[in-house]
């Protein structure tokens, strides 16, 4: 861990001290509020030492990916029930998501037109240990992969769906006040204004196992085909 090296009146600073109030920036203001000048007057440290901890403002974004990823694990399977384990990593993403909902966009932009190898550790571990899954409940390589991209896909498409159900007017009873779906043209958009009672009733941790129920079904059905084949 790399320390910051101070004038002896004050403990050094450490990385992870300084990710944290970065972290910690995020959650309160967004990402567009984190600057070095920002982060330095949080830590009351002159912001150029901060350079020390990570040498740009991207390589400071991938290390508060990591530590939100680091609150994740994807357990081994004792049992061999490899579908109870993603079901409960999925909470655990969930969880940490709407615990830090400012930082859910880096979670799914970081990667973006970045080589594999180059991406914040923590996404990399999160995939190695999905791989790992994947291959020890028998699917083949090329399986492994893409049963990880469908899960990953999925959970990153819900936390998003999740965080943009917002409700406009949360004290009014009727469904169309509440989403501001009347401001709508009728003609335009009659199935939405159609489904303002169930789109109000929106549950995050129901839709989040109903998807798992469809993504789980299908990769045991592609496991159990392979399997066949094999056989």
């Amino acid at each position: 861990m790399v320390e910051e090296i101070d004038d002896g009146r004050r403990a050094a600073l450490s990385r992870a001290q300084v990710l944290r109030a970065a972290l910690a920036l995020i959650d309160a203001e967004g990402v567009e509020a984190l600057s070095m000048r920002k982060l330095g007057k949080a830590l009351d440290r002159d912001p150029m030492r901060l350079y020390r901890h990570a040498a740009s403002k991207n390589e400071l974004l991938d290390g508060v990916v990591d530590v939100v990823l680091s609150e994740l694990e994807v357990p081994p399977t004792d049992n061999g029930d490899w579908e109870a384990v993603l079901r409960r990593s999925a909470r655990a993403f969930r969880a940490v998501a709407l615990a830090h909902p400012n930082v859910v966009p880096l979670l799914v932009t970081r990667p973006l037109a970045t080589p594999l190898a180059m991406r914040p550790l923590g996404a990399l571990r999160l995939l190695e240990s999905l791989l790992e899954l994947f291959v020890e409940a028998g699917f083949d390589h090329r399986g492994a992969l893409h049963a990880c991209r469908l899960y990953i896909g999925f959970l990153y498409g819900h936390v998003l769906n999740e965080l943009q159900e917002n409700v406009q007017n949360p004290d009014e009873t009727d469904e169309l006040l509440r989403l501001g779906l009347y401001l709508l043209p009728a003609r335009e958009f009659p199935r939405l204004r159609e489904l303002a009672a169930e789109l109000a009733r929106y549950d995050g941790e129901r839709e989040l196992d109903e998807g798992l129920d469809v993504i789980l079904a299908g990769l045991r059905e592609h496991l159990e085909a392979g399997s066949a084949t094999a056989s």
